[in-house]
């Protein structure tokens, strides 16, 4: 497991315990949404060939977030 697929799951993680302790509505799904970003994007990590894992770490996290975001409607 690459330090990158690290980060993320770990951060997964934290998001996930935080999203748990939260009293605020807005908070919990922020976090829970980070937290399902991060999955998305170790998931993709553990997909790839390891030839080159920053970049690919970066790429993973850029294609989760361009998915995943629901533009802000004001």
């Amino acid at each position: 497991m690459n330090k990158e697929l690290r980060e993320f799951r770990r951060l997964e993680r934290v998001c996930l315990e935080q999203a748990a302790l939260s009293t605020m509505d807005l908070a919990r799904s922020g976090l829970l949404k980070v937290a399902d970003d991060c999955r998305v994007a170790a998931e993709a990590i553990e997909a790839q060939s390891p030839r080159r894992p920053f970049a690919s770490a970066v790429q993973a996290l850029k294609q989760a977030l361009s998915v995943t975001r629901v533009p802000n409607r004001h």
